[in-house]
């Protein structure tokens, strides 16, 4: 088959949507399609072309010149390389090949990665739209999508080509090391996890909070964490081009977030063996397998949250068994689970 996968940028920057993206890509052409990634470039360049995925410079920057560039530059690749489907995954990329679709004879495929955004709607006119998880089906369904278009593609990160030469430099983590692996947003409850730490923190003296990751609330939460009489104990680390260092020296790994339609961080996390705690929202219960893989909390409670993170702490036993119970049954959530859910949607 041969595929287009359309993206804004593919830097190594922690975007999720990229790192499904390129793996997707890479792992299709592994298959023996042809594939090809059009974006303004990045990092992953240099990947793509390793496992034969040709990379065509595209600015999808929403100016009247840019666009008009990527239109004709589009319009050319697909009539030259007689693709077949064009996979968006992200919303100008799907604008842009809804203007090239009238009368062409390749099918569009939209991702929607976060379809708590409004506007990801705009992407419900594609052929077939894949979600993150079966919970976001209803809801996008509800706003309006044709639900015979929907079809549910969860996150599969266990052997992503993106770490094959991740370097994995071990740290050392101050124990129990409670971890979060985050963009520093809002939405991913970064707040709460200062909040329940600072609950925890006088009857847990040696615990310590490291939050991995980057984002435009970093200040509010340094802020934050400031003013905490356990200040001294909270550590932004930054963003990491893998996470499994800290994953792997993790007591206990949280991910608080209000909203995370099909985290990859939780796959990640279940790979490495982590006692997990996450908020029950959008796609996260699927992934910890309803509870059974992970210990699942409402969302923005502080105290629910410290209370659980603190059970773990004080019951190593509690902890080995979910630790156990996280790297049970992961074959599905390999990244070869999900090319052979996407070529089904292709086919289909």
């Amino acid at each position: 088959m041969r595929i287009l996968h359309l993206l804004n940028h593919i830097d190594s920057v922690g975007n999720g949507i990229v790192h499904v993206a390129v793996d997707l890509a890479c792992v299709q052409a592994r298959a023996g399609h042809d594939v090809w990634v059009a974006s303004r470039g990045g990092a992953y360049e240099a990947l793509l072309a390793r496992f034969g995925v040709r990379h065509v410079r595209v600015d999808q920057a929403r100016r009247p010149l840019a666009i008009w560039r990527a239109l004709r530059t589009l319009r050319a690749l697909l009539r030259d390389e007689r693709i077949e489907v064009v996979h968006a995954h992200m919303v100008t990329g799907y604008l842009l090949a809804r203007l090239l679709r009238v009368g062409a004879p390749w099918r569009l495929v939209a991702s929607v990665h976060n379809e708590w955004q409004p506007s990801s709607s705009l992407m419900g006119g594609a052929d077939r739209v894949i979600t993150m998880s079966e919970n976001a089906i209803a809801r996008l369904a509800a706003r309006g999508m044709p639900r015979d278009r929907l079809r549910a593609g969860r996150t599969g990160t266990v052997g992503s080509p993106r770490l094959l030469d991740v370097p994995q430099e071990p740290v050392r983590l101050q124990q129990p090391a409670i971890v979060t692996v985050a963009g520093l947003y809002e939405r991913k409850g970064i707040a709460e996890l200062i909040g329940a730490f600072d609950l925890l923190a006088p009857t847990h003296p040696d615990a310590h909070l490291y939050l991995v990751g980057e984002g435009p609330d970093r200040a509010r939460f340094e802020t934050l964490a400031a003013a905490s009489p356990a200040r001294a104990r909270i550590h932004f680390e930054g963003f990491r081009p893998s996470p499994r260092p800290y994953l792997t020296e993790a007591a206990v790994f949280v991910l608080a977030s209000h909203a995370e339609p099909g985290g990859l961080v939780l796959p990640e996390a279940r790979d490495c063996g982590c006692a997990i705690v996450a908020t029950a929202v959008d796609g996260s219960p699927e992934l910890l397998e309803q509870g059974r893989a992970g210990m699942l909390v409402p969302p923005r409670d502080a105290p629910a949250l410290a209370k659980v993170i603190a059970r773990l702490l004080d019951n190593p036993a509690e902890r080995a068994n979910w630790q156990a119970a996280a790297r049970a049954n992961l074959d599905w959530l390999r990244i070869e689970r999900q090319y052979e859910e996407t070529m089904s949607v292709y086919r289909d």
